[in-house]
């Protein structure tokens, strides 16, 4: 079974930064195509951040464009989001969102982390 795993999530005052890291684990993993960022702030509906593809193609929301960084390392099943001159509004739990090729039935799911928090003070 294939289970996502975050990490990096945190208190930081604004202008301040933070790393995300997701780490898809499991056997049965074939191939993880794209790899998103999503956020929720209390209240209002999940966003999508942040997204790249297995070939490095990066897709940002326009709120955090210039600020924020996706990466991954395909050996390691793992993508990250580096958050530079983090604001109040950015504060929300932070999810990842992995598209994953089974390798035992070839079928193709989404998968989502637990979520992380990111407090933002002002």
């Amino acid at each position: 079974q294939v289970q996502l795993a975050e990490s990096g999530g945190g208190l930081v005052q604004a202008g301040g930064s933070l790393t995300l890291s997701c780490a898809a684990s499991g056997s049965s993993i074939f191939r993880i195509s794209n790899m998103g960022w999503f956020r929720q702030a209390p209240g209002k509906q999940r966003e999508l951040v942040a997204t790249i593809t297995r070939g490095g193609v990066k897709n940002y929301a326009d709120s955090v464009e210039g600020r924020f960084t996706t990466s991954r390392d395909n050996a390691k099943n793992i993508a990250y989001l580096q958050m530079n001159s983090l604001r109040p509004e950015d504060t929300a739990v932070y999810y990842c969102n992995f598209g994953v090729v089974d390798s035992t039935t070839s079928s193709y799911r989404e998968l989502w982390g637990q979520g992380t928090l990111v407090t933002v003070s002002s």
